[in-house]
């Protein structure tokens, strides 16, 4: 009997950012930073050997570049970032991740306790 299951990890880090396409007067116009929580969630069957989809360690090293190239920056400032909403930012971690980590299934972006966004890939 194989088991179908989602595992998730998340990350954090500090980041930056102004929304340049907000109206005039918007308060993201102005920069500002967020303290981020990234949700990277991956699925598949569960290996009958191992009893996991994946390795929440090899999912670390896939994903602490990405959080190492955010960390302590002004996002505007990131290649692919020049409009760093929660919900761009959910693409630029798909599009750097769906080739390196099988199975991938959706990016959490979350900005403040209350607010944020899922990503479910491409349709």
């Amino acid at each position: 009997m194989t088991h179908q299951m989602e595992i998730f990890r998340d990350f954090t880090f500090e980041s930056a950012h102004r929304l340049p396409n907000v109206p005039e007067g918007h308060k993201c116009a102005r920069l500002h930073g967020h303290s981020y929580r990234v949700t990277v969630t991956v699925g598949g069957p569960v290996d009958p050997h191992h009893g996991w989809v994946m390795d929440f360690g090899d999912l670390k090293k896939a994903v602490q570049p990405l959080v190492e190239t955010l960390d302590h920056r002004v996002l505007n400032e990131i290649e692919g970032l020049t409009n760093p909403t929660s919900e761009n930012l959910a693409v630029w971690f798909w599009d750097r991740l769906s080739d390196v980590v099988e199975n991938l299934k959706c990016i959490q972006i979350q900005e403040t306790a209350t607010s944020g966004c899922r990503y479910f890939g491409p349709n």
